[in-house]
Order: structure tokens, then C-alpha cells, then sequence
């Protein structure tokens, strides 16, 4: 095995190519690959790399270690050096020369002075987070659920979508035909659904989550939809005035966290999302390394509904974001300067931000963007205007005043009833502002 040590991530790589190990990128990139024996985490910013041998399964040695946060190039010698030092090393995976590397990386800890400590109080919190259901396998959620999978949990999947379902089926990943079927072979339950309504018949419907009255199997319910304040405290109190079926050292009751995610498509696939994660701390710090199986950062933001709270108004100022972006371009073009032109001038000034340059409205002007293959896939605009709708409501449910945000949901509303609702959000350049595409 060759250790590859540059900038801020470490970089495991064997001689068939990359391995399938923990890191999100590679993962995703090459699953193929036979697993690492080591297991590689970047939790944050604090990188680390443990041999498996020291603390028992590979999940366990994933969820614990951490490291003091330091620039790995303050310490780590370069990238050449490291390369000529291990040249020759190619079999260092085989059974029988794992010795050789569990000593080495103890050494290079104990001569750097990695700081590995258990990040929850006990191993048996851990052990309860491997059997995950997952309920709802849309853009969104079938990409988690397939982080999950290639990250060593136990994954039971139901969806409407018998299709959907098949393709779960084929692959080997068990799927239930009712929510309450996947609660009974899981510790955690994950909802990823399209609405409020979706997510009450997924939780209280008939064959829902908690169908069987007051004594629930899994301990831990993570509703992931885009939803409400109000229903995400709702669904949390249901689930609050129930019991386990069987007491846990670690849980008294059942307990539940709203954590809907920013990043979209491609961040889902990629294990690049962000949660924002409401209801109580201790859950969300239990929960903490699954989340991060699917994202690269998870934030707390206070109790039950808060999660949703951020939710709302990341996508309210999102939405303004991007309507002012395609405004401004659209604005230049009737003025006579190119819209890549203007595209370099706010990537590089005060009017830079995600809609410039990560998500460009402009068709020609970025690749991979839903703008350059005809605003299809993506964040639809019927979606948009969804999390404007429930931002306004909540706005008017405490007498708060939402003047652009208001705007907003008209234009969303406008593009949804001309035909645009299937097309991505950021089509409102060319279908709301008659923007041209570049040349």
C-alpha cells in the first residue's frame, strides 16, 4: 500500500487503483475496488487514518477516531518523499503483512501525536446504527441510501416506486413493501419524502412507522424531507409519547431529529451534503456518523423543527439568489456584454456567490449544470416554489413580513403554471428573464 499524504485529506491508494474505502470521493467514484483494511475519515476538518486492529470493526474504527485539527503538509513529509519511502510496498493488504501496517501507522501516531478518542460514550450506541431503514428513494434519497450501503450499514429500502425498488432488489439491498415492514428489522429509520403530507402518511398513515400504537422497534427516527416547522414538531411529539419495545442502555424512549440537507443532486450522489439537524443533542451527536456517511457536514441547530426552520430560509434566500443572478445576466445581455464576461466579474467581486459560480443560470457558460443540458434534472421549480410556499406560511404564522420572498413564490408559481415545473429553478433565466443562451 502506498500512503500519499498532501494538503488537508489522506489519500489511500493500492496497485489495482484506488480502493473502495470510507472516503466519500473515491467511494463514489470507483466502488468497485476491493475495501481497505484501514479506514479513512474525515470528520470536519480533522482527518485521520487508524488500522482497523485497534479498535475492533471497521465501523467502529470509522465512527471513533479523530485528530487534532493541523494542516497534515505542516508535518507530513511531501508527496515524492512519501511515494520513494514505500516504493516497492505492493502487497502490504495481504492478511499476513497486516502487522506491518498497524505498526506503521502506530508509529507515525505516536510520533505526531494523533489524538484518537471515542467521539460517543459507548460502543454500544455504535452497534445500534447499522441497521438502517430508509423510506423514500427519489433523486435524493436513492443516492443516500446507496452512500449508506457502500459505507458498511445494514440498509432495508422501501419506496412507491416498484421500479425504484427492483433496481434496490437487484442489487442485493433488502426492500419492504410498507414503512412498518422496514421498522421491523431496523434500529434507525431515515425519511427522505417530497412533502408534508407525504411525510404524516409515512409516519401515521396506515402500514406507517407507527402503526403499531405506542411501542416502536428502532430508537432513532431522522426525517430528512423538506417540510414545515410545524410538522416535523409534530411528527417528533407522535413519536415522543411512545415506548421501545425493548429498553436500551443508551435510550429510554424513541427519539426523533429533523435534519433536511442542502446540496442537491449531484452532492447527494457525490456524499456532499449538508444536514441541518433539529430535536435533542444528544440524539444528533449518536447520530453524527451516519449523517456523515452522506454528507460532509452536519450542523445542530436547537431543538425539534429547527432543522426545518433552516431549511426553509437557506432555500427562501437560495431562490432570491438565483432570480437575481439570472436578472443581472439577462440585464447585461439587453445591455450588450456577455454573460461569461459578467460570469468572471462576479466570481471575482461583491456579486459572487453559489448561483455564479457553482451553479450558473446561463445555458454555455458553466458545464455539469442543469442550464447546460436544458434545465433538466436538478432542484425543479415545482420544488422551489414547494419550499417558498411552506417559508411564506411559516413567515405569516408569526406576523413576519417577506417582501422578496413573496416576490419570489410568484415567479416560481408563474414558471410552474407555463410549463417549467419539471425544469430546474434556475431555468427562471431563460423563461422568466428571456435570457439568451451564450455562444
Amino acid at each position: 500500500m502506498e500512503q500519499i499524504f498532501s494538503g488537508d485529506c489522506i489519500r489511500c491508494y493500492v496497485t489495482a487503483g484506488r480502493c473502495g474505502r470510507y472516503s466519500k470521493a473515491t467511494r463514489t467514484a470507483e466502488p468497485n475496488y476491493p475495501m481497505c483494511t484501514d479506514i479513512h475519515v474525515t470528520r470536519r476538518r480533522n482527518p485521520s487514518i487508524i488500522p482497523t486492529q485497534f479498535f475492533g470493526s471497521p465501523l467502529d474504527a470509522a465512527r471513533i477516531c479523530t485528530r487534532r485539527h493541523r494542516r497534515l503538509s505542516s508535518f507530513f513529509p511531501s508527496q515524492e518523499r512519501r511515494r520513494r519511502e514505500v516504493k516497492g510496498s505492493q502487497s502490504l493488504h495481504s492478511p499476513e503483512n497486516m502487522g506491518v501496517v498497524g505498526l506503521r501507522v502506530r508509529s507515525m501516531a505516536q510520533r505526531w501525536g494523533w489524538n484518537c478518542r471515542r467521539s460517543l460514550s459507548s460502543t454500544a450506541v455504535q452497534s445500534q446504527l447499522e441497521n438502517v431503514g430508509f423510506i423514500g428513494l427519489g433523486n435524493m434519497g436513492a443516492h443516500m441510501a446507496r452512500n449508506l450501503v457502500m459505507a458498511g450499514y445494514k440498509v432495508t429500502v422501501h419506496d412507491t416506486n416498484e421500479n425504484t425498488m427492483k433496481k434496490f432488489s437487484d442489487d442485493g439491498i433488502p426492500t419492504k413493501q410498507s414503512p412498518l415492514e422496514v421498522s421491523e428489522s431496523s434500529d434507525v429509520i431515515i425519511t427522505m419524502l417530497p412533502s408534508s403530507s407525504h411525510v404524516l402518511d409515512v409516519y401515521n398513515g396506515r402500514n406507517g412507522l407507527l402503526a403499531n400504537g405506542g411501542s416502536l422497534g428502532p430508537w432513532l427516527y431522522i426525517d430528512s424531507s423538506t417540510v414545515d416547522p410545524q410538522t416535523s414538531r409534530k411528527i417528533s411529539m407522535d413519536i415522543s409519547r411512545c415506548n421501545l419495545k425493548e429498553k436500551k442502555a443508551y435510550a429510554e424512549k424513541p427519539m426523533m431529529l429533523d435534519a433536511p440537507v442542502s446540496g442537491g443532486v449531484p452532492a447527494a450522489e457525490a456524499g456532499k451534503l449538508t444536514f441541518m439537524v433539529g430535536g435533542l443533542e444528544e440524539a444528533y451527536l449518536a447520530a453524527k456518523p451516519l449523517l456523515l456517511s452522506m454528507g460532509k457536514e452536519a450542523i445542530y441547530c436547537g431543538g425539534a423543527g429547527n432543522g426545518s426552520v433552516a431549511k426553509i430560509c437557506n432555500n427562501m434566500a437560495l431562490a432570491i439568489s438565483m432570480l437575481g443572478v439570472s436578472e443581472a445576466f439577462a440585464l447585461g445581455q439587453n445591455l450588450g456584454i456577455k454573460a461569461s464576461v459578467l460570469t468572471d466579474i462576479f466570481n471575482c467581486s461583491s456579486a459572487r456567490c453559489w448561483s455564479s459560480d457553482t451553479y450558473n443560470p446561463v445555458p454555455g457558460v458553466m458545464l455539469g449544470v442543469p442550464s447546460s443540458r436544458n434545465y433538466d434534472g436538478g432542484f425543479t421549480s415545482k420544488l422551489m416554489a414547494k419550499d417558498l410556499d411552506l417559508a411564506m406560511a411559516s413567515a405569516s404564522g408569526v406576523g413576519f413580513k417577506c417582501p422578496i420572498g413573496s416576490q419570489a413564490l410568484e415567479i416560481y408559481r408563474k414558471l410552474c403554471d407555463d410549463g417549467c415545473e419539471l425544469k430546474d429553478f434556475s431555468c427562471a433565466f431563460r423563461n422568466y428573464y428571456a435570457g439568451k443562451d451564450e455562444n
